[in-house]
């Protein structure tokens, strides 16, 4: 299953266990924080400055 940038990261994890290991890797360390969960990937890359295509090209590799 595609990530894409509507999937909350909750959602992503579930779907693609090591997407926890790539979040973390591009410093989102809160990944299973209760709010992080609810957070999209879109609202995670915003807030953490991260490129959103660059994130979703590594979820999807």
């Amino acid at each position: 299953m595609q990530i894409n940038k509507d999937m909350t990261i909750g959602e992503a994890i579930k779907n693609k266990p090591e997407a926890a290991d790539i979040l973390a890797n591009f410093g989102m360390g809160c990944v299973f924080c209760p709010s992080a969960q609810a957070e999209t990937i879109e609202q995670a890359a915003m807030v953490h400055g991260i490129e959103l295509n660059t994130l979703l090209e590594a979820l999807n590799k």
